[in-house]
Protein backbone atom coordinates (compact mmCIF):
# COMPACT_ATOMS: atom_id res chain seq x y z
CA UNK A 1 0.00 0.00 0.00
CA UNK A 2 1.51 3.30 -1.10
CA UNK A 3 1.62 6.29 1.20
CA UNK A 4 0.95 9.57 -0.53
CA UNK A 5 3.04 12.51 0.58
CA UNK A 6 2.24 16.11 -0.02
CA UNK A 7 5.52 17.56 -1.22
CA UNK A 8 4.11 20.62 -2.92
CA UNK A 9 4.62 23.99 -1.31
CA UNK A 10 1.36 25.64 -0.36
CA UNK A 11 1.32 29.37 0.24
CA UNK A 12 -1.00 30.15 3.13
CA UNK A 13 0.14 33.67 3.99
CA UNK A 14 -2.00 36.63 2.96
CA UNK A 15 -1.42 37.89 -0.56
CA UNK A 16 -0.13 41.39 0.16
CA UNK A 17 -0.33 42.62 -3.44
CA UNK A 18 -4.03 41.75 -3.75
CA UNK A 19 -4.64 43.13 -0.27
CA UNK A 20 -3.14 46.50 -1.27
CA UNK A 21 -4.97 46.56 -4.61
CA UNK A 22 -8.27 45.98 -2.82
CA UNK A 23 -7.47 48.65 -0.21
CA UNK A 24 -6.69 51.26 -2.88
CA UNK A 25 -9.59 50.35 -5.18
CA UNK A 26 -12.04 50.48 -2.26
CA UNK A 27 -11.65 54.28 -2.20
CA UNK A 28 -14.33 54.67 -4.91
CA UNK A 29 -12.00 56.44 -7.34
CA UNK A 30 -10.95 55.43 -10.86
CA UNK A 31 -7.28 54.82 -11.55
CA UNK A 32 -5.17 54.07 -14.59
CA UNK A 33 -2.83 51.16 -13.99
CA UNK A 34 0.30 53.33 -13.76
CA UNK A 35 -1.03 55.54 -10.97
CA UNK A 36 -2.67 52.55 -9.26
CA UNK A 37 0.63 50.67 -9.28
CA UNK A 38 2.51 53.70 -7.94
CA UNK A 39 0.17 53.88 -4.94
CA UNK A 40 0.29 50.12 -4.34
CA UNK A 41 4.08 50.06 -4.67
CA UNK A 42 4.48 52.95 -2.22
CA UNK A 43 2.16 51.23 0.29
CA UNK A 44 4.07 47.95 -0.03
CA UNK A 45 7.39 49.75 0.43
CA UNK A 46 6.02 51.42 3.56
CA UNK A 47 5.08 47.97 4.89
CA UNK A 48 8.52 46.63 3.86
CA UNK A 49 6.75 44.07 1.66
CA UNK A 50 7.93 45.14 -1.82
CA UNK A 51 10.46 42.45 -2.67
CA UNK A 52 11.55 40.89 -5.93
CA UNK A 53 12.12 44.08 -7.90
CA UNK A 54 9.76 46.70 -9.22
CA UNK A 55 9.18 45.14 -12.65
CA UNK A 56 8.31 41.74 -11.20
CA UNK A 57 5.98 43.42 -8.72
CA UNK A 58 4.37 45.37 -11.59
CA UNK A 59 3.68 42.12 -13.45
CA UNK A 60 2.25 40.46 -10.35
CA UNK A 61 0.06 43.49 -9.61
CA UNK A 62 -1.25 43.56 -13.19
CA UNK A 63 -2.05 39.85 -13.06
CA UNK A 64 -3.85 40.23 -9.71
CA UNK A 65 -5.78 43.23 -11.07
CA UNK A 66 -6.91 41.26 -14.12
CA UNK A 67 -8.04 38.43 -11.83
CA UNK A 68 -10.14 40.94 -9.87
CA UNK A 69 -11.63 42.22 -13.14
CA UNK A 70 -12.44 38.67 -14.23
CA UNK A 71 -14.16 37.97 -10.88
CA UNK A 72 -16.28 41.09 -11.25
CA UNK A 73 -14.79 42.92 -8.25
CA UNK A 74 -13.25 45.65 -10.41
CA UNK A 75 -14.82 47.42 -13.37
CA UNK A 76 -12.60 48.31 -16.31
CA UNK A 77 -13.65 51.26 -18.44
CA UNK A 78 -11.09 51.86 -21.19
CA UNK A 79 -7.80 52.21 -19.33
CA UNK A 80 -9.37 53.10 -15.98
CA UNK A 81 -10.09 50.67 -13.16
CA UNK A 82 -12.72 51.24 -10.51
CA UNK A 83 -13.34 48.93 -7.58
CA UNK A 84 -16.80 47.76 -6.55
CA UNK A 85 -16.49 47.90 -2.72
CA UNK A 86 -18.97 45.16 -1.85
CA UNK A 87 -17.46 42.74 -4.38
CA UNK A 88 -13.91 43.66 -3.32
CA UNK A 89 -14.64 42.82 0.32
CA UNK A 90 -15.95 39.41 -0.73
CA UNK A 91 -13.08 38.73 -3.13
CA UNK A 92 -10.41 38.36 -0.45
CA UNK A 93 -12.29 36.11 1.97
CA UNK A 94 -12.32 32.86 -0.06
CA UNK A 95 -8.77 33.42 -1.29
CA UNK A 96 -7.03 33.80 2.08
CA UNK A 97 -9.52 32.57 4.64
CA UNK A 98 -9.44 35.78 6.65
CA UNK A 99 -10.25 39.46 6.36
CA UNK A 100 -7.17 41.68 6.66
CA UNK A 101 -7.39 44.10 9.58
CA UNK A 102 -6.91 47.15 7.32
CA UNK A 103 -9.84 46.13 5.14
CA UNK A 104 -12.06 45.10 8.03
CA UNK A 105 -11.66 48.55 9.55
CA UNK A 106 -12.54 50.33 6.30
CA UNK A 107 -15.51 48.05 5.67
CA UNK A 108 -16.85 48.71 9.16
CA UNK A 109 -16.78 52.50 8.64
CA UNK A 110 -18.75 52.38 5.36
Amino acid sequence: MAILKKNAFSRRVPDLVTEELVAVLSRRASYEFKELFDIVHENLRARNAASGGEEMLRLRAYEKLQNLVARGAVKKNGKKYKGLPSALAKSLIPQNGHIPSRLAATAATK
